[in-house]
């Protein structure tokens, strides 16, 4: 398929640097990059009082600053940023389907909820226990009714939200090379070396660096030019090739995606490690330089330009230094940061300093498509921040579409174990019980 799968091209996370970075995006397994093709800017203030005008009214009104309790002194935290019990779950709009498919998600990835470290600072492993053994038999009739059994709806900072959209996307490749597929797509290389900085130090907990081991020192690695001029070449790290270098390009943003081969089967690849370097937007960039013409501000546009400009285009992707790396994928998937399959509709990227990876979110937002209950299996280095989302819309044509058009702000909650808001506060006010 060529590169008109992609047009609509949505929100991505972004990889990681060799400057100290948070460990979340480190982790991920995830690539997406943020936002790049969304002309909004995220950082305006949204209404205190929603009232969508595109689509239905705000399902709930957001709790008011002044009764949030502040839990912790991080404020890159859930925990610093404040909480509050939103409303009870029964008054949510919340649709069968959606809520029947965010319990099968929930059920998939729980276990590794209970046994993971919860960096928000919200929970602990056993708080989610019970709620994980009841799922495992619950009936998908009913699901509505296990969410308002063993959960609550909590705000955390003001509970205004901000989603786009990513997708998995399909590019021509092939297992073998030969002149119509040039592009090597490389795994991940064996000195590529991840340093867990919060081992050396307490005041870098939670920061990573990537790089490699040159004699006694570690140092960045090679950046997308080096490797695009062949720095990786004849080590036997190729797992296929692509026919098109900006059809590639893109799906490393992405972070995973389909090789449509040439006998017409499908190869599935998925994250396995990024260079270390910071993740430039070329959307950004090429904006910034007025050399998109308006309305041709979005993928397609972009796309369009560096096919009519191919010299500067190539120096222009090469500002993004940022590679990534892959490995084929032979069962279900993609795979978000939980290392479970991300579900289309029902899977969402968030900062896993501000949502438990694996908890179910509550979001309301002026795109209607994007209401409901999703669960937090993904994450990445540019979806930071509380109530910051990233919605996974599956593959094809009308994935890609509903993700590029993605752009969209409102409410969210997260739905943590009933207890969870009032053991909290206790915990504050008597820090030594």
């Amino acid at each position: 398929m060529k590169f008109g799968t992609l047009f609509g091209a949505m929100a991505l996370v972004s990889a990681c640097s060799m400057t100290i970075i948070p460990q979340g995006a480190a982790q991920s397994h995830s690539a997406q990059q943020d936002g790049e093709w969304v002309i909004e800017d995220e950082s305006a203030p949204a209404a205190t009082a929603p009232a969508y005008q595109n689509g239905a009214p705000a399902t709930f009104r957001p709790v008011d600053p002044g009764q949030l309790v502040q839990i912790g002194d991080d404020p890159t935290r859930a925990t610093g940023s404040g909480i509050a019990l939103g409303p009870d779950i029964a008054t949510l709009r919340l649709s069968d389907a959606k809520v029947s498919s965010a319990l099968l998600s929930y059920r998939t990835s729980c276990s590794s909820l209970v046994r993971r470290e919860d960096n928000s600072g919200l929970t602990r492993g056993g708080d989610w226990q019970l709620s994980c053994e009841a799922a495992q038999s619950w009936p998908e009739r009913d699901a509505s009714g296990f969410f308002t059994s063993y959960f609550e709806a909590v705000q955390v900072g003001d509970g205004q939200a901000f989603a786009t959209g990513y997708f998995e996307p399909q590019i021509e490749g092939s297992r073998v090379r030969n002149a119509r597929y040039p592009v090597p797509i490389y795994r991940r290389p064996p000195n590529l070396v991840d340093v867990d900085l919060g081992l050396f130090s307490e005041a870098l907990k939670d920061k990573r660096v990537r790089g490699k081991v040159d004699g006694n020192k570690l140092v960045p690695f090679e950046d997308r030019a080096a490797i695009d001029d062949g720095a990786l070449a004849g080590q036997g790290l190729e797992i296929a090739w692509a026919r098109d270098y900006i059809d590639f390009f893109f799906l490393q943003i992405q972070g995973s995606g389909r090789l449509l081969l040439p006998d017409g089967s499908v190869m599935r690849i998925g994250y396995a490690g990024q260079n270390g370097h910071d993740y430039t937007g070329i959307g950004r960039v090429m904006r910034e330089r007025g050399l998109l013409a308006d309305g041709k501000t979005n993928m397609q546009g972009i796309v369009e330009w560096l096919r009519a400009n191919p010299q500067a285009g190539m120096e222009i992707m090469r500002e993004n230094k940022s590679y990534v790396f892959f490995q084929e994928l032979t069962g279900p998937g993609p795979l978000g940061a939980m290392g479970h399959p991300v579900v289309a509709r029902t899977s969402v990227a968030a900062d896993r300093m501000f949502v438990p990876l694996g908890a179910p979110v509550f979001l309301d937002m002026e795109h209607d498509i994007a209401d409901g209950l999703w669960v937090a299996q993904d994450s990445g280095g540019a979806i930071k921040g509380p109530n910051r989302f990233d919605t996974f819309w599956g593959a094809g044509e009308e994935a890609a579409r509903i993700a590029g058009g993605m752009s969209s702000r409102g409410q969210a909650l997260i739905f943590l174990p009933k207890g969870t808001v009032s053991r909290l506060v206790a915990a504050r006010r008597n820090p030594g019980q």
